[in-house]
């Protein structure tokens, strides 16, 4: 399936199912899985180490890419559902918050301070 046919909490049953197959929710602990979100954040950014910024990914780099930044994403599901916190709603008040935060006037194409 693809993201116009997957929902998060589609995505949350797949991770909460392999976790409890594997009987790992006791390593799954919000410091554990904090950890392990940093540890897979640094294993993408690894990836453009000593490159161009304007470098394509293409081939292996973009398969390395994928996977790494699809840890990230497990990682945090699996966050969302060792805590209950409700992952979509967490985001739309994240982004209410940084639209406060940062005007789109103020910010349009500019990096911030």
């Amino acid at each position: 399936m693809d993201d116009q046919h997957t929902t998060v909490e589609g995505l949350r049953r797949l991770v909460r199912a392999f976790v409890s197959e594997r009987e790992w929710e006791i390593f799954h602990s919000p410091k554990d899985l904090a950890i392990s979100v940093a540890i897979e954040a640094a294993e993408l950014m690894e990836i453009f180490q000593w490159r161009n910024r304007d470098e394509p990914l293409e081939g292996e780099k973009m398969q390395h890419f994928k996977e790494e930044l699809a840890d990230v994403v497990i990682y945090c599901l699996a966050a969302a559902n060792a805590t209950g916190i409700d992952l979509s709603g967490a985001i739309r008040e994240k982004i209410k918050m940084n639209a406060l935060k940062y005007p789109r006037q103020q910010y349009r194409g500019k990096d911030l301070p």
